[in-house]
Formats: structure tokens, sequence, C-alpha cells
């Protein structure tokens, strides 16, 4: 017989991917393409391509890139001008500082971050460019920055499992299959944004992802997310902040 679950603990947890949801990775990616002379094409393709091409453009850009990135030095001082772009130029999706303050501040929700972010020191990167749009992240409950190949499944758990918190009160939000996959796995509810590394299409025809759990713009996620917390209230004041 197996034995009944329980918990007590009333409090819930919300853990965000950083790239392509709550960061405007696209635009970061372009500008750092551009300092070296390449061009990684516009977002509606960039969202089509495979992980393997997504970095080196689609077939008008990749000849031009590839020639770029050939060696290790190339994608050395490649990978420091992103970081650099990350630290200094890159910025929140419109609202998405307002609505991180709004959740930080509430007495009853854990707040995570779990990011497979690729620039250099990646925790030192995140740190300035979230304190630019006025955000600390030793305020977060959780910070995680994993290896591109890790599965973010363990992570998410290992977070839930940490502040004994049932899973039926606990989200996870990401912009690809691989984020909707690991929340599942996680028994958090998922929320997916197509705004981000992959499209609306790409998502539901190709992986199967379920249309009602995905939000096409960072208003749309916003106001989803809020909804779902019982915090419609302050919908208004989190819209209504940009960058």
């Amino acid at each position: 017989m197996v034995s009944m679950v329980r918990y007590e603990n009333i409090e819930r947890l919300v853990i965000f991917d950083a790239d392509g949801t709550t960061i405007d990775s696209f635009h970061a990616i372009e500008m750092a393409f551009m300092q070296h002379g390449m061009d990684i094409g516009d977002i509606d393709r960039f969202q089509k391509r495979r992980k393997l091409f997504k970095f080196l453009g689609g077939l008008r850009e990749f000849p031009a890139n590839l020639r770029q990135q050939f060696g290790k030095q190339s994608r050395k001082r490649l990978l420091e001008t992103l970081t650099e772009v990350y630290r200094h130029e890159a910025y929140l999706y419109p609202g998405i500082a307002s609505l991180l303050r709004l959740l930080l501040d509430a007495p009853d929700i854990r707040v995570g971050l779990v990011t497979r972010n690729v620039t250099n020191a990646p925790e030192e990167t995140l740190k300035r460019l979230f304190h630019r749009h006025g955000i600390d992240v030793g305020e977060f409950d959780y910070f995680a920055c994993i290896h591109l190949r890790e599965n973010k499944t363990v992570h998410l758990q290992r977070a839930r499992q940490s502040f004994a918190i049932n899973p039926a009160r606990g989200y996870a939000c990401g912009d690809e299959y691989s984020d909707y996959l690991a929340a599942i796995n996680a028994g958090m509810h998922p929320f997916v944004v197509s705004y981000g590394f992959e499209d609306n299409i790409r998502l539901t025809e190709k992986f199967g992802v379920p249309g009602e759990v995905i939000s096409t713009s960072p208003e749309e996620f916003i106001d989803r997310l809020l909804h779902a917390l019982d915090l419609t209230a302050d919908l208004s004041r989190v819209i209504g902040h940009q960058h």
C-alpha cells in the first residue's frame, strides 16, 4: 500500500527560465553577432531552427557565419562579446521586472530561476543584467545555472522538495519543449511562451505542446500567471511597466 503524502505548507512556487522567457535573448544574440560582422537572421526563422543551427544562422546566413566562427579563438571572442552584451545591454521583456518584483515581495510565493545561460560566468552575467532592472538575484529562493545538456527536471524537483511544496502549487515557466517536459516530469504546472527560442507552430505541431499552456506575448504570459496566482488585481501595475 502506498502511503499518502500530506502537505502542510500552503506556499506556492514559481520557477522561471531566463533566456527567451524573461530575457530578450534574441536581440542580445543579434547585437553580439553584428559586432562580429555576422547575421543571425530574423526572429521568425530563428525560432524554427533546430538547436544545432540556432547560432549558425539559416541557409542565407550560414556560410558567412561559419567562416567567422571557424576556430576556437573566433568562438571565444564571440562568447566574450555575447557576455558583455548580456551584462551591459540586454534587457528583460516588458513587464517582467515588475512581475518578478511583485512575486519576490509576496510572502507566500517562492521564486526560482533555473537557466542554461551560455555566457561566461553566467551567475555574474545574470546578476548584472537583473540588477540593471532593479532585481537582486540574491532574492531568489532558488537559483541555478546548469550545463547546456543538463535536464532541468532534477532542479525543479530539488527546488520544490526543499520547500516541501505541493507539486500542484508549483509552476515552471519556459520557452522550449524541453522546459515543458521538465515541468511535467517534475509534477509541476507548465507555463510555456512562444516569443522566445521556439514559436507556437513548432511547439504545438512538432512537439504536441497543448496550446492552452502557451502564451504568445509577455503580456499574455504575465496575465495568465497572475491569474493562476490570484494576483489579477496587480495586473495593470505590472503590465504598465515596460523595460
